[in-house]
């Protein structure tokens, strides 16, 4: 499965660079030049990791990089700030407003390679946290009334950070419930607090997991691997 990565830069010859390069290593490269564009598409679509650079008209880095850290699907996305302003003022800013990595102009090829090194693992680690696997098992959650009434359903997917519930319509978005469900690969329960999400016409619901005990995240990481090794296993072999 290909890095999904968003470069935002109001320069076109930048974002070509980037994307040359970016899609040598085998990533999927979105670039945006306008920045207003790029916040919007953060509310959205989820990217295992962005590009940003500093210095822009309407919305600058450090507040693009903020708005990624506030959102729902890329609070944890690691972030890399472009930069010409190589101070120490300019990272220290960068890190508060949530960065993880920088890349000052002007950069090389051999840079970029570098920097896709030193990035590669920490997005991948996002992409396996929200990869949605096939996964069906049954399900029961607690309605939040006043009866506790106890309902059951079944999971279409799982992640690291939810799942997929059908067919469910008793729930609704923002609700909060507790799951019960057998966690991949193992004869554990898991008992979780969940949010929903979004609704999935016609009757299919997400759910976010609130609190993930370790134990239960380990498992589903190793539940991930072991799903994606056998995907790229089975593309090789085609």
């Amino acid at each position: 499965m290909k890095l999904r990565i968003m470069a935002v830069d109001d320069d076109l010859e930048i974002l070509e660079l980037l994307k040359a390069q970016m899609e040598a290593h085998g990533c999927e490269l979105l670039e945006i030049a306008d920045s207003r564009e790029a916040a919007h598409r953060l509310l959205d679509e989820k990217f295992d990791g962005l590009i940003v650079d500093v210095k822009m008209p309407h919305v600058d880095g450090f507040m693009l990089t903020h708005m990624a850290r506030m959102s729902k699907l890329n609070s944890r996305v690691p972030i890399v700030m472009l930069t010409g302003m190589d101070n120490a003022e300019t990272m220290r800013k960068g890190f508060a407003a949530g960065a993880n990595f920088f890349l000052g102009k002007p950069f090389t090829r051999e840079r970029i390679y570098n920097l896709f090194k030193a990035t590669r693992g920490p997005m991948s680690r996002e992409k396996h946290r929200y990869a949605r696997l096939p996964y069906r098992t049954p399900v029961t959650f607690t309605l939040p009334t006043s009866s506790q009434a106890l309902c059951r359903t079944f999971s279409a997917d799982i992640s690291e950070g939810g799942m997929r519930l059908l067919p469910c319509q008793e729930l609704e978005v923002d609700q909060h419930v507790s799951l019960a469900f057998a966690i991949p690969g193992g004869s554990r329960t898991a008992n979780l607090r969940v949010k929903v999400v979004r609704k999935v016409p016609p009757d299919e619901v997400g759910v976010n997991f609130l609190e993930l005990a370790e134990r239960d995240r380990n498992e589903l990481q190793s539940y991930a691997q072991a799903c994606l090794k056998e995907e790229a296993e089975m593309k090789r072999h085609r």
